[in-house]
């Protein structure tokens, strides 16, 4: 039996012998996947945990709500998994609540044993190229959230109308996303959960050309087979790719021959390509442009419209051995322009520091070891925060699906198993009793899980009049309006 599941199955005998005199005081700030597997993960573990999870958002489950794309719906049936544990009689949700202005961090380890960040990654990385704070420029992160209805997102007004053109930055999945929502037709996505005022801004759009931009080629694309094939299946639309860009090296091939997955992505392109080479074009179709071997060098301002991008100015680039079969991209020193009056750069996720916590902004994670919190450093010998721990993209970086979220609350909950075990929590907590008086004195407006089931309920009535499996409410007011409801 290894060292963390003899800890595991210690532990549990421990606190199923003593779950009236020694609870575990435990707090999860984000109700996202990484949160909610912790919390799933620690009450299946510890029959003496009392799990409080707060979010600074009225509504839980963090991106599988306001990341996962409308036409998604499988990808939310997580949600049914987290309301069960939601509902758990040693578990509870409290929304509404901001860590750094309606709690400190030191007041939750105050009164806590366990405090677990979970909040993910609320910013975006930066390009750091001229021109980056002109109108009509957006992170994805921004789109996805205003068509999703998030309510910090929800009046942004992105410049559908100006040209027929739109330029994403990166060739990940999340662009994939943002390009299918762009120019898929709207009477499909009329019956999904996407947000009305988006629906009602596609509508209208003007947007008929959406060009992809990598700096690499289609072998190193980091995208996976199913996103392209559902982009790829898009009704009356052309996929458009230079030949010259779907020619392979001798170290592509290597690539490729390591990861059958990479092999996969190059064939179907490939074959998108040969099919639109003999297809007829209509002028009103919509078109893909896959753009490789390019990156951005700055953004071009419009004489017409002052202050407002106009498009951008891409360098090309070649590929370089970097050793270990890696290729990355160099620059050439030959540009050209490409016209657009919408740019949305899929470059990534970021976290944000909170005051009081270790961060390392170069990797964008709380720094830790299998989850515990990392105060210092010295001679190879890190030295953790006792009884602090962090789960999902604040600890591992931005990336993986849903489910990867799973095997990092694992880790996360196996320290906290071992840091029993070994003595670290042996004070008493106030717990969820001292964080509703603290809630009380600075009269913050939580939202408990009988709240959202009241916004929830609202959210999928308003949908049934519109044949949707919900309505989403997308401002602050009209949220906490329905959670108070009576």
């Amino acid at each position: 039996m290894s060292r963390r599941y003899l800890a595991r199955y210690l532990v549990s005998r421990y606190f199923s012998s003593s779950v009236s005199s020694r609870p575990l005081h435990v707090c999860i700030v984000g109700s996202g996947p990484a949160g909610f597997y912790t919390a799933d993960k620690l009450l299946k573990a510890h029959e003496g945990a009392r799990i409080d999870i707060i979010d600074r958002l009225p509504t839980p489950f963090g991106l599988v709500r306001s990341g996962v794309a409308p036409d998604h719906p499988e990808t939310k049936i997580a949600i049914n998994q987290f309301s069960r544990v939601a509902q758990h009689e040693r578990c509870s949700f409290y929304g509404n609540v901001k860590l750094g202005s309606d709690l400190l961090l030191s007041e939750l380890r105050d009164l806590y044993h366990v405090v677990v960040l979970a909040h993910g990654a609320e910013s975006d990385k930066d390009l750091g190229i001229p021109g980056e704070t002109l109108s009509g420029i957006y992170s994805a992160r921004e789109f996805v959230w205003w068509y999703n209805g998030h309510p910090d997102y929800s009046s942004l007004k992105p410049d559908l109308k100006s040209s027929d053109t739109a330029v994403i930055l990166g060739q990940g999945n999340v662009a994939l996303d943002v390009a299918r929502i762009l120019l898929r037709p709207t009477t499909e996505l009329a019956s999904t959960d996407i947000a009305r005022h988006a629906l009602s801004a596609l509508e209208e759009s003007s947007i008929r050309k959406v060009f992809l931009v990598g700096r690499r080629g289609p072998v190193q694309a980091a995208l996976t087979a199913k996103e392209l094939r559902e982009v790829l299946g898009i009704k009356n639309m052309h996929i458009r790719i230079k030949e010259t860009d779907l020619s392979v090296t001798p170290a592509d091939e290597v690539e490729m021959k390591n990861s059958r997955i990479r092999k996969r992505i190059y064939e179907l392109l490939s074959k998108a390509a040969a099919a639109a080479g003999t297809s007829e074009s209509d002028p009103d179709q919509r078109e893909l442009h896959f753009v490789f071997f390019r990156q951005p060098d700055r953004f071009l301002e419009s004489n017409e419209r002052k202050g407002h991008v106009s498009g951008v100015n891409l360098e090309k680039t070649i590929l370089e051995s970097a050793g270990s079969g890696k290729q990355l991209a160099v620059g050439t020193g030959e540009f050209e322009d490409l016209n657009c009056s919408l740019v949305l750069k899929a470059i990534g996720y970021k976290s944000v520091p909170i005051n009081g916590l270790p961060f390392d902004h170069k990797k964008g994670v709380v720094p830790n070891v299998r989850g515990r919190v990392v105060s210092q450093t010295l001679e190879s010998l890190s030295q953790t925060e006792p009884g602090l721990y962090v789960c999902g993209w604040l600890k591992r970086g931005p990336v993986g699906i849903i489910a990867t979220n799973l095997y990092c609350a694992e880790e996360t909950v196996g320290s906290i198993s071992e840091d029993i075990e070994e003595g670290v929590f042996k004070s008493s907590k106030e717990g969820s009793k001292g964080l509703m008086q603290l809630l009380e004195k600075r009269e913050v407006k939580k939202v408990d899980y009988s709240g959202w089931e009241k916004i929830d309920a609202k959210e999928k009535q308003m949908g049934t009049e519109r044949n949707k499996p919900r309505e989403k409410l997308v401002t602050w007011e009209d949220l906490l309006a329905a959670a108070a409801a009576n």
